[in-house]
């Protein structure tokens, strides 16, 4: 499965969401660089990172583990950017567009972990 990660849909979206997020990131004020902002640039990392690592290991049990890190990582993002929202970080328009991705790429997670647990079903 070595480097197989890099061709899987999910994957591609998790770094698209991790980019996205970065961008909308940018824009926080200063005085939130060591705080909320610090937290969902390592929250959005940390997807596209365990779907890379899980991908590395040697049983496909392992890499359902990983996937599910994924998933607690993308929950984890969404709610720091409910909180955004409510501070007026982002606007609404934003917002419904990064939860539209992080939908997609939640449903993705679970249709890939799906496969893997039961790969003839």
């Amino acid at each position: 499965m070595a480097d197989s990660y890099q061709n899987l849909d999910v994957y591609k979206l998790s770094m698209k969401f991790a980019y996205d997020v970065y961008q909308i990131v940018s824009t926080f004020p200063d005085f939130e660089k060591f705080g909320l902002s610090s937290q969902l640039r390592r929250a959005v990392i940390s997807v596209p990172s365990n779907i890379a690592e899980g991908s590395g290991r040697q049983y496909k049990k392992e890499f359902v583990q990983f996937l599910f890190l994924a998933k607690g990582s993308l929950r984890e993002a969404m709610a720091q950017l409910e909180l955004s929202k409510m501070f007026e970080y982002i606007d609404e328009e934003t917002f419904i567009q990064i939860k539209d991705q992080a939908n997609r790429l939640h449903k993705m997670l679970n249709r890939l972990i799906s496969r893997l647990k039961n790969p003839g079903g």
